[in-house]
Parts: structure tokens; C-alpha cells; sequence
């Protein structure tokens, strides 16, 4: 064991006590009063209920998070170090040093995904069969549950294979610029995959049909002619088969946008309402937040990948827990390795998100629907049971969004 490994393990401690401190800070804000902006929706019953609610999931959360930290410990220790061996010896004389190297790399990185999904499987089952169906959020059944789990692993295998694949060939044919290559090709799949999301990947957990014509179409209709906003296509998503949340989103960017509404909107939100919801997403589009957000992300995986190249080319991570030099354990402990500049660059993406978020609720009031935008946003939060009183550290950490009052003052100014 050297160095690296006590970075390792002292960055998975950390994350853990970061999480759990954070965690009680916001719990310690729990006895504050509810401000008066939302007192009218968060009445004392319905605060209670809101309190049951968090207690429950932080309660889970906890065990989760323990959970979790034992596996990583014993990973560090042992585990890692066993399966890397268990894969070495399973593919011995399997094709050529090329495409043995990719077969281990996808072996290992899909084993330890698929396993990390599989024991999480009772908490997600407690999660949603319990604590999110004793709250009246879910309903979906247990085939839909099943089906989803499946679906999303086969998914995840089939590309998280093609990504490392893709990742070994480049780095076994030009490493030292492995890095910049690897960036261009990740960056070019992932414009692809926002691009064409809504219709390539949606598609295989949910139906999405275009709204019919009526009275919420004709409303946003003429709210995209006043404002000049360029309306492609509107479809309503069938959410409702898993959970009463609503919500409504922008994708794709091009000629190939879509506005995707839940039908778990429409049915909590007036038709003023749901324009409003619109418009707030038309302000993104406005001010180009879609495409700040791409190049922030762009340039920030450069960074990521240029400090991968790193880590392989010197074997920091795979010699730390006793592995031989191999491409994918070094890779995969790259992950944790990195985590103190993740934890800065997500502050960074979430600080320019609370900022956009402004902005585009901003475009909101100068159309005239700041009203409606108030009244959709406290439905929105009552509904889901959101923490009226956050701690200002747990927002400044976990929240893309500006808090609920917060946004509500802004739009009242």
C-alpha cells in the first residue's frame, strides 16, 4: 500500500462525512418556521406530512450511505484486487493482448455495475414500494419496476461496452494522446445522444405522444407567437404509470427540439399554469443556457480527460491496492481519485444553473406570467413534499435550482 491508496481511502471517508454533515445541517433547519411566501400551501398538516416524508428518506439515505461505504472499504481492500485477479486468469489465451485487454475492461467495469445495481435492489424496492407509495408518489407496479431494472442494465452494458472498447483501442494505439482523442469522440457522442434522447431513449421506458389540439395547445401556440419563440414539437409524457411527480423539459437542441410536457402537469397545473412552466423553459432557450451549459461541460471533460491520461500513463491507481498495471482498474479508481475537482466543478455547473434559473424565470415576469409561474411552483412543491427551509450549505451543495422562496421573491420583485 503507498500513498495513492490512503488518498484513495481518505477521499471515500471524506465523501461519506461530507454527505452526512451536510445531511444534518439540513435536517438541524427542520424546526425552523415555514416563510410566509408559502405559508398559504404549506399549512401546519401539510408540514407535518412534508417532515414524515424527509424523515423517512433520511432515514433511508443513511442506511444507504453506510451501506455503501462498507462496500467501498472492502472493494479497497480486497475486492478490486480479486476480481481483477478472477478476470486475468478467466480470459488467459482468450484472442489477442489487444482484445483481451478490451474483453477484461468491459468485464470488469460492467461486473461491478451490474452488481452495484443489483444489491442496491432492496433499497429501491423500500424506496419506491414503501416509503414512496406510504406518500401517495408512486404508482408503479412491480412489473413495470422489474421491467425498468432490466431494461436499464441491458441498456448500460450494452453502452458502457461500446464507450470502453473504443477507450482501449485508442489508448493502446496512440496513449500519450489518448486523452484529446478520447475527449473528441466522448464529446461527439454525447452531442449525439442530448441531441437525438428524447427520441432514441425515451422511447424504451415511456410513450410520448403529441398534445392534441385544445385549449393547453392553442395557449402555448399563441404564447410561442407573441414571444417569437420558435415551437417545433410538443409532446406529453405518460409519467403518471410510475409516479404522480410532475415536471416538463426542453430536448434536443437544433431541428430537433422538443418540448416534453408530463401528463402529471397537465392534470395538477391550470392551462396559465402550464404556459408559464413553458415560458420559463423558453427563457433557457433565450438566453442559450442549453449551449453555456454544453460548453462548460465540454471544456470541464477536457480537463477530466486530460487528467485520466494522466493516471494511466503513470499506473497510479491499478500498483496502490496490489493490481498488476492494467488499463480498466486504473480507470475505474481514477473515478474516486478525482472526486475532490468533481465536487468543484459540480459547485461551479450548479452556481451558473441557480444563476440561469434567475434568468429565465426573469423572461417569465417580463412576459406577464409571473404570476401564474408562483402559483405552478407552489402546487409543484406542495405536491411533491419539497423542504420548505433548506439549509443555505445543503443548497449550495446539491441544488441546481434556486430554493423555492427564493425564486418566488425574485419573481415578485
Amino acid at each position: 500500500m503507498n500513498w495513492i491508496f490512503y488518498i484513495i481511502l481518505a477521499l471515500i471517508v471524506f465523501d461519506f462525512a461530507l454527505g452526512r454533515v451536510l445531511s444534518l445541517l439540513n435536517t438541524s433547519y427542520n424546526s425552523r418556521p415555514v416563510p410566509p411566501e408559502i405559508s398559504d400551501i404549506y399549512t401546519e398538516e401539510k408540514r407535518e406530512k412534508q417532515l414524515r416524508y424527509s424523515n423517512a428518506n433520511l432515514k433511508l439515505s443513511w442506511i444507504i450511505n453506510i451501506f455503501d461505504l462498507l462496500v467501498s472499504l472492502v472493494m479497497l481492500f480486497a475486492g478490486y484486487r480479486l476480481l481483477d485477479g478472477w478476470i486475468h486468469s478467466w480470459t488467459v489465451g482468450i484472442g489477442s493482448e489487444l482484445w483481451r485487454n478490451v474483453l477484461m475492461a468491459v468485464l470488469f467495469f460492467c461486473i461491478l455495475m451490474v452488481a452495484g445495481t443489483v444489491v442496491h435492489w432492496p433499497f429501491d424496492l423500500y424506496s419506491v414500494f414503501g416509503v414512496q407509495k406510504r406518500f401517495g408518489f408512486n404508482r408503479q407496479t412491480p412489473r413495470i419496476f422489474w421491467t425498468d431494472q432490466a431494461k436499464g442494465i441491458l441498456f448500460s452494458v450494452l453502452l458502457n461496452a461500446m464507450l470502453l472498447t473504443i477507450m482501449v483501442l485508442v489508448y493502446s494505439a496512440v496513449p500519450h494522446w489518448f486523452w484529446l482523442i478520447t475527449w473528441a469522440v466522448m464529446t461527439a457522442i454525447s452531442l449525439f445522444m442530448s441531441e437525438f434522447y428524447s427520441k432514441l431513449i425515451v422511447p424504451l421506458f415511456n410513450k410520448q405522444t403529441p398534445l392534441p389540439e385544445g385549449e393547453l395547445r392553442n395557449a402555448i401556440e399563441q404564447f410561442a407567437r407573441e414571444t417569437k419563440f420558435d415551437l417545433q414539437e410538443i409532446y406529453v409524457l405518460d409519467s403518471s404509470k410510475r409516479s404522480t411527480h410532475a415536471n416538463a423539459y426542453f430536448t434536443g437542441w437544433g431541428k430537433h427540439r422538443r418540448i416534453v410536457l408530463y401528463d402529471t402537469l397537465i392534470e395538477q397545473l391550470t392551462t396559465d399554469e402550464v404556459v408559464a412552466v413553458l415560458a420559463h423553459e423558453a427563457g433557457h432557450q433565450k438566453y442559450h443556457h442549453i449551449i453555456k451549459q454544453i460548453t462548460l461541460s465540454t471544456l470541464t471533460n477536457l480537463l477530466i480527460y486530460w487528467l485520466m491520461g494522466l493516471t494511466l500513463q503513470y499506473n497510479l491507481c491499478a500498483g496502490a491496492i496490489g493490481c498488476p498495471a492494467s488499463f480498466h482498474v486504473n480507470l475505474y479508481l481514477f473515478y474516486i481519485l478525482y472526486e475532490p475537482l468533481n465536487v468543484l466543478l459540480s459547485l461551479l455547473s450548479n452556481a451558473c444553473s441557480r444563476r440561469y434559473e434567475y434568468q429565465a424565470d426573469a423572461f417569465v415576469r417580463e412576459h406577464g406570467k409571473a404570476g401564474a409561474l408562483v402559483s405552478s411552483l407552489k402546487k409543484l412543491s406542495a405536491h411533491s413534499l419539497s423542504n420548505p427551509t433548506p439549509h443555505p450549505a445543503f443548497v449550495f451543495f446539491h441544488y441546481s435550482h434556486p430554493t423555492l422562496v427564493q425564486r418566488i421573491r425574485a419573481l415578485q420583485q
